[in-house]
């Protein structure tokens, strides 16, 4: 029963996956819908974020205001004159403004009446009577009030489509007859744009609910302006303003005003060189001036952790349709010296150093050295170039050697042999977007390494191994009765030294937001590589494929919705958050032991050995829930579960569910100087720690 569970829950978390993925970029879209700018992806809580949004406000009323512009409502304060033609309508009749009734009109026969018996209306020809009487309270059978047809008459005016309106009274039959009288405006023939350059006139009349054909109304094109502005400024336009409303005859031309970004200035970069900076510059010279493009700009420079700060000002350009985007940034140390210590339940203790420096010769070059002493000893160093566009090339070029003592051999979750691995090789990977701005990415990676094993020494176990594989041992001309003769026949099949080469293809969409500092969106990747393996006794060649899919989600919403806890909203900006992961792996051809796929420790399946399980096919899943508390702390709630299994050489047995493994288990992330350090505890086939550096993904 628990292995079916098991089964659910890994089709269960790549639906979950699959469904995030769409969930996360369906969100973000509803819930941008109706905002100015898009605040939810402001990086929150961060001091340098909050600064540019203050220096982007502030910047923008400044800017503006030497933007000669004639907003339409500002203008709307005088009435319609008499003697003005019906069928013509002046830029100043959009805002609203008091009715124009005539005075002394009040007409009537002597007598007596005083109770209205009809209403009337005269001068419409498109608005019907029912319509225009719809909005008066006066009412048949009521005792005339002038006061009261005064606000009738208003309320008339209010619709919007009148330049005029008045009403006279006059005795009838049996009391008084109240006539309103009423200019329609003319009907609109043509709307027009100018100075529009972002979007296409056809997209911006698409908008209007005023169209042609229709009787001009005040009250509904002063909303056609408003969606007008509220578009260009979801889109991050938040300068652009409607400068100027011109109606010639039965013609209405909007006049637009686009600020355009004449010149991007940067200052206060004394080492980092100019052409590094414009690489993660969305704001570009000659464009219109989009603030979500330069949030995105100063996010990135942030990030790069070349700059100890980054401001933004403004000033006005050559021309008042001109403006200029002045970027101040403060150079950082970049050179970083840093000492790591981890702890694993089978590797121990373990010590190291790393030297870092992101921006050698303040080209963006990044170099990296360092090396870890214990059970487990690694030695590191690479050279790369990190940054990658549709033009620009990434490549990364390195060496690593792997010095780790008591691995373990297992054979149906059981410890047959313990043995020594050296391991070491090179590399030299590259890639870029598909195009310019692009989610999309590929990468290429050649990899040769040199593996030896040695000092084996069987387990308690291994007569388990023995007896199932007896068949196998006899056959290869050994006794499964002497420990000497197992151990041998272990190292032919499966532990054999020799040369790995491999080429690995790589295609990425990334969907992470880069307006916040907390991972929020999707990450999947497909990888195919290609091996080939010369060693002890054979020399093999074989494919190995496998998907890997990321979604993290913020859940401070959701729960806002149900429970009202400050709680759910994190810490300093970042919030609650489920983190999940899921790889799916498979191959073809003969794989050798160490190259195939390994499930078990600190970065696969905590609470479990390192290389726990060995297969030609795996499946892991992993879900984090991540609750920031303070500053630099973070609680987390984790549930691994994987498994691999397969292999060609008949010495490893099992299938998807019998070799499933899974371990809940808690832990804690401490952000220091050194780095995100994490203590994971995670009950597998024991209880383990897990020390580290960094989330697991």
């Amino acid at each position: 029963m628990k292995k079916v569970c098991q089964y659910l829950f890994c089709v269960s978390l790549v639906f979950v996956l699959m469904l995030g993925a769409f969930s996360v970029s369906y969100a973000e879209e509803i819930m941008a819908q109706g905002q100015e700018e898009p605040k939810n992806e402001q990086k929150t809580g961060q001091k340098e974020e909050r600064k540019v949004e203050q220096d982007i406000e502030q910047s923008s009323k400044n800017t503006v205001s030497t933007i000669e512009q004639s907003k339409v409502d500002k203008d709307a304060s005088k009435s319609v004159s008499t003697s003005e033609q019906p069928n013509s309508i002046n830029s100043t009749e959009i805002s609203p403004k008091a009715p124009n009734i005539l005075k002394d009109t009040y007409k009537r026969k002597a007598s007596s009446a005083t109770t209205i018996v009809e209403f009337d209306v005269s001068g419409n020809d498109q608005v019907t009577k029912e319509h225009i009487l719809s909005v008066c309270t006066s009412k048949i059978g009521e005792e005339i009030d002038e006061e009261k047809l005064r606000k009738d008459a208003e309320a008339i005016f209010e619709l919007g489509f009148f330049g005029m309106t008045d009403y006279e009274v006059v005795d009838v039959d049996g009391g008084l007859k109240v006539t309103f009288v009423v200019t329609e405006n003319p009907k609109i023939e043509e709307i027009d744009f100018e100075g529009n350059t972002v979007y296409k006139t056809d997209e911006l009349r698409s908008i209007l609910f005023t169209q042609p054909g229709m009787i001009f109304n005040r009250t509904f094109f002063r909303n056609d302006i408003q969606r007008i502005k509220e578009k260009y400024q979801n889109d991050g336009y938040s300068m652009t303003t409607v400068k100027d409303v011109r109606i010639e005859g039965e013609k209405i031309t909007i006049i637009i005003a686009e600020p355009v970004v004449s010149q991007v200035i940067v200052q206060g970069n004394k080492y980092t060189k100019r052409y590094v900076i414009d690489r993660y510059l969305k704001v570009k010279s000659g464009e219109v001036f989009n603030a979500n493009k330069l949030r995105q700009s100063i996010t990135r420079l942030q990030a790069l952790g070349y700059f100890s700060d980054v401001n933004v000002s403004f000033d006005s350009g050559d021309t008042p349709d001109e403006m200029l985007v002045i970027i101040t940034v403060e150079e950082a140390r970049t050179g970083k010296l840093g000492f790591n210590v981890s702890y694993g339940t089978q590797s121990g203790f373990g010590g190291g150093i790393t030297y870092e420096n992101s921006n050698i010769g303040g080209n963006g070059m990044r170099l990296v050295v360092g090396f870890e002493i214990g059970r487990r000893s690694n030695y590191w160093a690479s050279y790369e170039q990190p940054y990658m566009s549709g033009k620009v090339l990434s490549w990364k070029v390195g060496a690593y050697r792997r010095m780790w003592n008591d691995v373990y051999y297992y054979y149906n979750s059981k410890r047959i042999l313990e043995y020594d691995r050296d391991k070491y090789g090179v590399y030299f990977g590259f890639g870029k977007l598909f195009k310019d701005e692009s989610r999309y990415s590929w990468y290429a990676l050649l990899d040769w390494h040199n593996t030896r094993n040695s000092n084996m020494k069987v387990d308690s176990n291994w007569t388990d191994y023995a007896r199932d594989k007896s068949d196998l041992i006899k056959k290869a001309g050994l006794n499964p009765a002497k420990q000497s003769d197992v151990v041998d026949f272990i190292s032919a099949r499966e532990l054999r030294d020799g040369n790995y080469y491999s080429l690995t293809l790589s295609a990425r969409r990334n969907g992470l937001s880069e307006y916040v500092v907390y991972p929020k969106g999707d990450v999947e990747s497909v990888h195919l590589q290609v091996g080939y393996a010369s060693i002890t006794g054979s020399s093999n060649t074989y494919l190995k494929y496998w998907f890997d899919g990321r979604v993290y989600f913020p859940l401070n919403k959701i729960f806002s919705g149900i429970i009202d806890s400050e709680l759910f909203d994190g810490f300093d900006g970042v919030p609650l958050s489920l983190a999940a992961r899921a790889i799916i792996g498979s191959s073809t051809g003969t794989v050798p032991y160490d190259e195939m796929y390994e499930v078990g420790g600190d970065t696969t399946l905590r609470g479990y050995d390192n290389d726990f399980l060995h297969g030609e096919q795996m499946f892991l899943g992993n879900i984090e829930l991540r609750l920031p508390v303070a500053k630099m702390v973070t609680l987390v709630g984790f549930y691994d579960i994987g498994g691999a299994w397969g292999g060609n050489s008949g010495c490893l047995d099992g299938s998807f569910l019998s070799n499933m493994q899974s371990a809940p288990g808690v832990g804690i992330r401490l952000n220091t100087p050194m780095g995100n350090m994490r203590l994971d505890y995670a009950n597998g086939d024991e209880g383990r720690f897990h020390f580290g550096f960094g989330d697991m993904f």
